[in-house]
């Protein structure tokens, strides 16, 4: 019997007064029974960061041919594509072909720089492919929002990012990876 995907409830208040973009999102969230708290939080991140009235998460994490963040266009085309973790550089050069823009949010902490070091020769070449790392314990603290109905403000100003649940509030710094 296959394991079946949990559901989160987010309420999400969006202060970007670098993007100038200022709204209230009701997100549903499906968790899949693989997915940890701190990767469904890097998400919920990404949605932030990212925010527009025409991104959406998938409906289903384990589709591998489609985005699990996205914003498309009027004719459906994928204008910006998100990405999570440490992605196989095929799956990224898929990305990259597909979309006007990739963005990559990733974490895990001492993985990611020798992640980035075995495929920076080949994601170099990609001129729409950010990669942005989520410290360590940035994550970690962003998993201690989790909950299964959740009451988030985020705020962005100057680059720095601030989310709260109302007791607690984390701040994340996150850092832009280049190829050297």
């Amino acid at each position: 019997m296959a394991l079946r995907s949990s559901v989160v409830k987010a309420q999400l208040q969006i202060a970007d007064m670098d993007r100038h973009y200022y709204q209230d999102h009701n997100l549903t969230l499906a968790q899949h029974p693989s997915e940890t708290d701190l990767r469904l939080m890097v998400r919920l991140l990404a949605f932030a960061l990212n925010a527009s009235e025409q991104l959406q998460f998938s409906s289903n994490l384990s589709d591998e041919g489609e985005p699990e963040l996205s914003e498309k266009n009027l004719h459906g085309d994928i204008e910006l594509w998100v990405a999570f973790g440490q992605p196989d550089e095929k799956w990224l050069r898929k990305a990259c072909q597909r979309s006007a823009r990739v963005r990559l949010y990733a974490y895990g902490g001492r993985a990611v720089p020798i992640w980035l070091q075995q495929n920076a020769k080949e994601l170099k070449r990609f001129d729409n492919l950010e990669l942005w790392e989520v410290p360590e314990q940035d994550a970690q603290a962003l998993a201690g929002l989790y909950g299964r109905s959740m009451q988030l403000q985020c705020t962005i100003n100057e680059g720095q990012v601030w989310l709260s649940d109302g007791d607690t509030s984390v701040q994340v710094e996150l850092k832009r990876l280049g190829f050297d």
